[in-house]
């Protein structure tokens, strides 16, 4: 809704319509309730006076800082239509990555929820009458295998105690969530996902990849530099990389190029620091660094494949431990029986 929004206004600034007519146009006809009430509020801010910037501004969670900032600026330089064009190309193209995120991980989800249910089930209403079945053959006093009586007991502690389990299991995860949610808890969840193996390998590209779409998408609309990197920082969602550009915020204060002060952070790969270099000789920062973004979002899809064919197998594999072990600790007993009654 919002790329659509943004499209269509711009070819509307672009034809000449006045603002105020084309925001009216846009509200009423957008199919989206949320995006029509957040419509209606800005069109009485800007009828009071506001600048469009300025209204937006009010609305954090429909219009983040990098759209906020780079209207401002295309109200400032008169090229607001082509600031607009720039913004709908750059959501675009972080819903098609967001999207492309959410697929990868929607199969192992669905499968590992499929796993959970299908080993509670089991524990719950299959492993006790089998366990019946086990004592009725063999007597009460029936010798187990180490493995069975495992199972027994476990079947046997989710059936009492199950439903604690469940609700202490939810109370866990919602505190985390919480947490995670702290400016600490969300620095130590960061600062953790950039150290797990094959993970921070994704997380990596996917910063940097919005860290040059973003930067450029802002120093294009000719947003200042210091603020551009601040902005770019919130933008890109990891406290850690946000952190990092603080620090180069104040070191480019200070007289440093940007490109030097990231070709020594190990977050940014060589590359980033190269291309940044050529594009300050030359003058266009902002053109150098969209094909970095592109280039990086190649390389997350191919990443986020290789993690896929990985995942699926390793999945099957759980499941498969799963029901063997299940398997296992039915079938020793009734061998055994069997072998008891032969003899």
């Amino acid at each position: 809704d919002l790329v659509m929004f943004t499209r269509q206004l711009s070819a509307m600034v672009s034809a000449g319509v006045p603002i105020l007519r084309a925001l009216s146009s846009q509200h009423d006809h957008t199919s989206s309730a949320a995006l029509k009430s957040v419509l209606s509020k800005i069109i009485k801010d800007v009828e009071g006076g506001l600048q469009l910037a300025d209204a937006l501004a009010r609305y954090p969670n429909t219009f983040n800082d990098v759209y906020v900032n780079m209207v401002r600026a295309g109200e400032a330089a008169g090229i607001l239509d082509d600031i607009l064009k720039r913004l709908a190309l750059q959501q675009e193209k972080n819903s098609s990555m967001r999207k492309k995120i959410k697929s990868a991980m929607m199969y192992p989800m669905v499968l590992m929820g499929i796993t959970v249910l299908a080993f509670f089930g089991l524990m719950i209403f299959v492993i006790p009458q089998i366990g019946k079945i086990i004592k009725d053959l063999g007597g009460q006093d029936a010798q187990m295998p180490a493995i069975t009586s495992f199972m027994l007991g476990l079947s046997d502690f989710l059936v009492r105690y199950g439903i604690f389990v469940v609700i202490a299991t939810v109370l866990g995860v919602g505190m985390l969530l919480r947490w995670l949610k702290t400016p600490g808890g969300k620095a130590i969840f960061h600062n953790v996902i950039l150290k797990i193996p094959m993970l921070n390998v994704i997380i990596q590209k996917i910063a940097v990849a919005r860290f040059a779409r973003t930067f450029s998408s802002l120093m294009g609309a000719g947003v200042a530099v210091l603020e551009a990197l601040h902005v770019t920082g919130r933008a890109i969602g990891n406290v850690v990389y946000e952190k990092a550009l603080i620090v180069a915020a104040d070191e480019v204060k200070n007289g440093k190029t940007l490109s030097s002060v990231l070709d020594n952070n190990p977050l940014f790969p060589p590359i980033v620091a190269q291309m940044l270099a050529v594009g300050e000789e030359t003058g266009q920062t902002d053109m150098v660094l969209v094909k970095v973004a592109d280039f990086y979002e190649e390389e997350v899809d191919v990443a986020i494949d290789g993690v896929s064919s990985i995942i699926e197998p390793v999945m099957i594999l759980i499941m498969g431990s799963m029901v063997g072990l299940i398997a296992a600790s039915v079938m020793t007993p009734i061998a055994g029986l069997a072998q008891n009654i032969k003899s």
